[in-house]
């Protein structure tokens, strides 16, 4: 079975793993102490972890930082921001205020954090114009 992927560093692994589990509706799949592999929605996403001696040397913000100098931005399109907002929220993650969405090709779109701040981009889409929304 083809997957779409992205593999992520996490230094904690487990943390991490959490988010996208819970922010993209994943199941676990295998769980190794070197990376979790999470699947589902025609995504795949593994976290593998950073060995301990890289690791000791990274620092991550109580709350993190968002690590805003990368030129990559994972984008996912979800049924629900609010779903990922408490994903977000139980698993140290950040999602911006819906406040702050910005509506592009029939899509709400929000940018967000993973626990160790990588930056992680959810679209939501908007009822047609015209329609009932519901």
């Amino acid at each position: 079975m083809s997957q779409q992927g992205l593999v992520v560093f996490a230094k904690n692994k487990p943390r991490v793993a959490a988010f996208y589990r819970q922010a993209l509706d994943l199941a676990v799949i295998e769980s190794e102490p070197s990376h979790d592999l999470l699947r589902g929605h025609g995504l795949e996403v593994v976290v593998h972890a950073i060995p301990a001696d890289i690791a000791a040397g990274i620092d991550i913000a109580d709350p993190p930082t968002p690590r805003e100098e990368t030129p990559f931005k994972p984008t996912f399109v979800v049924p629900s921001l609010e779903h990922v907002r408490a994903a977000a929220q139980a698993t140290g993650g950040y999602l911006k205020p819906r406040e702050g969405a910005w509506h592009f090709r029939g899509h709400a779109v929000l940018d967000g954090w993973d626990p160790e701040g990588n930056v992680v981009q959810f679209k939501q889409a908007e009822a047609p114009a015209g329609g009932d929304g519901g």
